[in-house]
């Protein structure tokens, strides 16, 4: 089974999943990429990420490729969560029916990849990370940019060539599938030409600077969120470092 098949077929779920799930949320084509599981960078989200960060054969003893994908909001959703300081209703439920899209995702080409013979292992949307430090233990933003998905933003997101919008998920698997080749040069107009800054000025409890950020403070806003939402499940989420940028639905960089 090679990429372009994969490519797909993960295409068409996405496609396919409002209508046959009735979700209010509708998602624009996915971008997908592979990296290697034994691709050296990974070791370095030990040092960059934490000490506890799993290592793709941690997960799987016969690890051959991680596959990752980007799952792009369109712009009327994410328009809503420009206007008051916590999160839109429209938002936390994105939030939510994107965490199921990607489990179901993630079960689909699990099963698909079990008929051609080979095996995966599924990693959870959110959630994954230690609830005193808030360190993941698998990042699915480190792995799309060790995949070639994307670049890191100042506001610690990955921008792809959809912008940084969106969510991300990852499957680890022991079919051999061709990586994704790495782009080099910036896509964040601040580390490219010391420009924008515009992310930091949307972060609504300041956790966001320029030279640092306390992901304490910004989880202290998901939370409040949350509690907010809490008839809807779990909503810790806020995302307004995300919306009205260069880099929301594009890359700003060429």
């Amino acid at each position: 089974m090679c990429n372009n098949v994969l490519d797909i077929l993960i295409k068409e779920f996405v496609k396919k999943y409002p209508l046959r799930n009735r979700t209010k949320i509708k998602w624009k084509e996915p971008l997908i990429a592979y990296a290697k599981a034994d691709d050296k960078m990974f070791l370095q989200l030990k040092e960059v990420v934490s000490a506890s960060h799993a290592l793709p054969k941690d997960l799987m003893d016969d690890a051959a490729t991680v596959i990752v994908y980007f799952i792009p909001f369109r712009k009327e959703l994410v328009r809503t969560n420009a206007v008051e300081q916590s999160a839109s209703k429209e938002w936390a439920e994105a939030y939510i029916d994107t965490n199921q899209l990607i489990s179901d995702l993630n079960n689909y080409i699990n099963k698909i990849i079990v008929k051609s013979g080979y095996k995966t292992s599924s990693i959870p949307a959110t959630h994954n990370f230690d609830q005193e430090s808030l360190l993941s233990d698998w990042s699915h933003r480190h792995i799309g940019f060790i995949a070639g998905l994307g670049k890191f933003g100042l506001n610690n997101m990955l921008i792809t060539e959809k912008g940084c919008c969106g969510r991300i998920g990852s499957i680890i698997t022991n079919l051999h599938i061709t990586p994704t080749e790495r782009k080099e040069g910036e896509y964040c107009l601040y580390k490219a030409k010391g420009v924008c800054k515009i992310c930091i000025s949307k972060c609504v409890n300041q956790a966001l600077q320029l030279d640092s950020y306390d992901r304490h403070l910004c989880y202290e806003m998901s939370l409040s969120n949350d509690r907010k939402y809490n008839g809807l499940g779990k909503t810790d989420v806020c995302g307004k470092c995300l919306i009205e940028l260069p880099c929301s639905f594009t890359k700003p960089l060429k």
